[in-house]
């Protein structure tokens, strides 16, 4: 992501799941910001971020009453490795 910060919230806070995902993807979501995440300022909307932790990328806003309000979660592409391909050689044939 560019223009990476580090987002940690002390203390207790609450989330609000909006599209109700499984508990643990929002106590995913609690574990990464209490311990601390990458995260990027969505540059169009005010308190919006793009985190990465782990496999996920959560989109959230933080309300200025410090609920924070999990909006979109998606696991993260993964980074496509450059391996060679070993083709077998051609089959050679004689034809008389």
């Amino acid at each position: 992501m560019e223009g990476n910060m580090i987002l940690k919230l002390n203390g207790s806070f609450r989330i609000d799941n909006l599209r109700r995902y499984p508990s643990e993807t929002a106590e995913a979501l609690r574990r990464a910001l209490l311990e601390g995440v990458v995260a990027a300022a969505d540059p169009r909307r005010r308190n919006f971020y793009d985190l990465e932790a782990g496999d996920n990328t959560f989109y959230i806003h933080l309300s200025p009453t410090g609920t924070v309000l999990l909006l979109a979660c998606w696991r993260k592409e993964p980074a496509r490795q450059t391996i060679p391909c070993k083709a077998p050689p051609p089959e050679v044939r004689a034809y008389c």
